[in-house]
């Protein structure tokens, strides 16, 4: 069965463009920064998300490319320059939430070149978790345990050979993580042609039916009868 359908909205998982010309990270400058409580699955009680960063936002930029980047990552966290975050909120894209500002107190270059003449302003934004779910019946995943709470679907992932979000569960949301796969940061179509329209940089978009994620090189799941299929007993649950 194929994971894409005819007429269903495409889906892009987002990550940085590792290697690229705008290739940039950032870390905290003071790990030990307040953290808030961690978001719960209202029905199961499990944590659906990592302690939410607190203020002072002050940030060490690591620049792998020529340039800095639109768009950066650091542990459980993203920031996105001023001009995204400028044009994100003029033209009515959703999913973000926070845009708190940072500060940046050192842009580090770990390749050779020099450094930026000048470093944008950035801001911290999280992705809002479940806006559409994971549809495991035509996805391939390698699950760690068996789904247990329909709702956040959290299981531990091994790997990710592909994946497609439920019919009629998804709400609209430009930027999403999905319920089913925490960590994964997933994209509209029209995010997508926003990005190609503005040139925003250090953003792939990968189509998620083409979505590869294989740290244990262990390779896709046997596929079953009835499509793709997800290993560690994974059930998949009704649309939203």
């Amino acid at each position: 069965m194929d994971m894409a359908l005819s007429n269903s909205p495409r889906f892009f998982v987002l990550d940085k463009e590792k290697w690229g010309s705008h290739d940039t990270e950032f870390y905290r400058v003071d790990e030990d920064d307040d953290v808030g409580e961690a978001p719960r699955c209202p029905r199961c009680g499990r944590f659906i998300g990592m302690l939410p960063w607190l203020p002072p936002y002050r940030v060490v930029l690591e620049l792998y490319g020529k340039e800095l980047g639109d768009f950066a990552e650091g542990f459980a966290n993203s920031l996105v320059s001023e001009r995204f975050a400028e044009t994100f909120r003029a033209e009515g894209l959703r999913g973000l939430e926070g845009f708190h500002p940072v500060e940046v107190r050192r842009v580090r270059r770990q390749r050779r070149g020099s450094k930026p003449s000048t470093v944008p302003g950035y801001f911290l934004v999280t992705p809002i978790f479940g806006s559409a779910a994971v549809d495991e019946a035509r996805s391939r995943f390698r699950r760690s345990a068996p789904i247990s709470c329909d709702w956040c679907r959290l299981t531990g992932v091994d790997g990710i050979y592909g994946f497609a979000l439920e019919q009629g569960s998804w709400n609209g949301d430009d930027v999403f993580i999905p319920r089913g796969l925490s960590g994964t940061i997933v994209v509209s179509e029209r995010f997508a042609d926003f990005v190609a329209r503005h040139g925003f940089t250090n953003m792939k978009l990968t189509p998620t039916e083409e979505y590869t994620w294989d740290p244990l090189r262990r390779g896709p799941p046997p596929s079953t009868p009835g499509g793709p299929a997800s290993s560690g007993g994974a059930t998949g649950g009704a649309a939203c």
